[in-house]
């Protein structure tokens, strides 16, 4: 390989055992591992943050299973793309009957009828498909495709995952090596990588070349703080920053800053961001960091998410702007997003508790025998519509999972189900 490759390119893996991370998927036992020793895979999609080995994975367990490799990027390809790689394998004869792995870079970019150009071929086996994507498949990837592949969700390396790969490429790289570099310090290295292996290693390379005929070159969080903040504008150019941009954007409308999450939006609309990428934020917001207070923020959110579907760029930078400006000076209130984390808690926690019987379906006269639906009472036959009555199961009765907040909305919330309930939830 060039030396003028970066050094992430360089130090890829060459093989499975050289693979750093992701031990939930490839440990001994794991589901991939389990499907690679088999030697049987099915089409998947990787889903997982920029910088954490999804490509390089790809790469890897098609020279593990000694199978055909077709690649493609969907930002640069088409239908037309596709179906030529298919028509090549179904005419390779027994060579390709081996499997073929067809992997598509960000598939996330593919319209719905280049998603569909894939079907036949993934459901006959023609192809072994495998996906990369940075954005949730679930939203992505269209139902009929998304049914046919397995989702496994890579996550971002560990400290001791990039310190390991950091060191290794001290010692290995065959620039690396012929310099003396001592690391005395890594915090900033680390935080600013940001648990992507990428762009960690090529950052680190950036700094080595800063001290140029250095006998020794001792990298600290000084040094690094200095040095790379000079080129991380440049490197961040094709999206690196994405996480770090929706982050401060979010928490700009959390911290009610309407003119921090304005910049922080155009920042993401020079940029070239996908708008439905920042609408489906928007959606996200106005439930979790809004909610209550506000209920109208989620109608808005959701109306902005589908006008940015009908309208796209550029149009759709005012509307988000709109938006963003209406979610970002509204009531905050997170009660329902506290509520349902402290139900799910407690789900983890007890179990699956049994349904109360007057709660149970009793579609059967054995389940009514049973006394399923027994003693349940109906509570439009009393006055105002409600009757005090058990809906929770034995082991967790009068526990409060939603607990409310400074919002008004919210304490009028909790006063109903005080007025309702009385000392039951405390």
């Amino acid at each position: 390989m060039s030396f003028l490759a970066p050094l992430a390119e360089r130090m890829r893996p060459k093989s499975l055992d050289e693979y750093i991370g992701q031990e939930h998927l490839l440990k001994e036992g794991a589901s991939l591992r389990r499907a690679l020793d088999s030697g049987l895979i099915p089409s998947m999609i990787f889903w997982g943050p920029p910088g954490v080995g999804k490509t390089t994975l790809a790469q890897l367990i098609s020279n593990h299973l000694k199978r055909p490799f077709h690649t493609l990027s969907a930002i640069s390809s088409g239908v037309k793309d596709v179906r030529e790689i298919i028509t090549r394998v179904e005419q390779g004869g027994m060579f390709q009957q081996q499997g073929t792995i067809l992997f598509i870079d960000e598939i996330h970019r593919f319209s719905k009828a280049q998603q569909d150009s894939l079907l036949g071929a993934v459901e006959k086996g023609t192809v072994t498909l495998i996906g990369a994507t940075t954005e949730n498949p679930s939203f992505e990837v269209i139902s009929a495709l998304l049914s046919r592949c397995q989702v496994y969700t890579l996550q971002s390396h560990t400290k001791d995952d990039l310190l390991n790969l950091l060191n290794r490429a001290i010692k290995e790289d065959v620039v690396l090596k012929e310099k003396s570099i001592i690391l005395d310090e890594t915090n900033a290295l680390l935080a600013i990588s940001g648990g992507d292996a990428r762009k960690l290693l090529n950052i680190f390379e950036i700094i080595v070349g800063t001290f140029r005929d250095a006998k020794i070159i001792r990298i600290n969080d000084e040094v690094v703080m200095s040095s790379a903040q000079q080129s991380l504008a440049m490197y961040d150019k094709d999206g690196e920053q994405h996480y770090d941009i929706i982050s401060a954007f979010i928490k700009s409308i959390r911290g009610s800053d309407p003119n921090a999450a304005v910049y922080w939006l155009a920042r993401m609309v020079e940029g070239g961001e996908d708008p439905k990428f920042i609408a489906r934020r928007l959606l996200i917001s106005a439930s979790e960091d809004i909610g209550l207070a506000n209920p109208n923020a989620l109608l808005m959110a959701n109306n902005c998410f589908q006008a940015v579907q009908a309208v796209g760029w550029p149009e759709s930078r005012i509307i988000l702007a709109q938006c963003t400006i209406y979610l970002a000076s509204s009531p905050k209130g997170n009660g329902a997003y506290m509520a349902i984390n402290r139900a799910q808690e407690e789900v983890r926690s007890s179990g699956n508790l049994g349904v109360p019987l007057p709660l149970r379906n009793a579609p059967t006269a054995l389940m009514k025998e049973l006394g399923y639906g027994k003693d349940y009472l109906y509570s439009h036959d009393f006055p105002g519509n409600f009757v005090q009555q058990e809906f929770l199961p034995d082991e967790v009765q009068g526990t409060q999972f939603f607990q409310a907040g400074s919002s008004k909305k919210e304490q009028e919330i909790q006063e109903i189900i005080h007025q309702l309930w009385g000392t039951k939830y405390h």
